[in-house]
């Protein structure tokens, strides 16, 4: 058995595991390159900015410990553990489908409002499901294209990302 004293300025058991979970969303913000996201919980964590250096590294070293430790999908699950161990009252952030507002997201991108992109996306620090909202809302849409377009778009994007591509078809030429 080992036995362990209390320290006078030790935190408390709740206060760590708060701070384990808010670690945890950091991690998932940082793992998935939500910079916005990752910002914004660094900010609400730290009121002195003189350890944000320090906080980035040990993010990131943690970071890099889960993904050697484990599975992409398994680290992910471990981290959404941890960051859901925090106490209701923490104000901790939801990293889970139901804080991925997809339908929002595309609305938002719909009429080009940029800010509130950037909010809903700060706002998901796993934009896993945000990200996979938005394929499964874009894929719901291709059926609609008409005749053509879809092939014109996807030469556009690959002209536009260096994938190379022969000649952009025009969709609209026979009509």
């Amino acid at each position: 058995m080992v036995v362990t004293e209390e320290l006078v300025d030790e935190l408390p058991a709740e206060a760590v595991e708060e701070a384990k979970a808010r670690a945890a969303t950091l991690l998932l913000a940082f793992r998935h390159g939500n910079q916005l996201a990752f910002d914004h919980e660094l900010d609400l964590l730290l009121a002195d900015h003189a350890a944000r250096e320090v906080t980035t590294l040990l993010t990131w070293i943690a970071a890099e410990a889960v993904r050697k430790a484990y599975a992409p999908e398994v680290g992910d699950k471990v981290l959404r553990a941890m960051a859901r161990r925090a106490p209701a009252e923490a104000g901790e952030v939801l990293v889970d489908e139901e804080t991925a507002h997809a339908a929002q997201l595309i609305e938002a991108v719909a009429v080009g409002e940029v800010a509130e992109v950037r909010s809903l996306v700060a706002a998901t620090a796993d934009t896993t499901y945000l990200l996979g909202g938005l394929l499964q809302g874009v894929a719901m849409m291709l059926p609609l294209l008409p005749e053509g377009e879809l092939a014109e778009i996807t030469a556009e994007l690959r002209r536009r990302h260096g994938g190379g591509c022969g000649q952009v078809p025009e969709a609209r030429a026979g009509n």
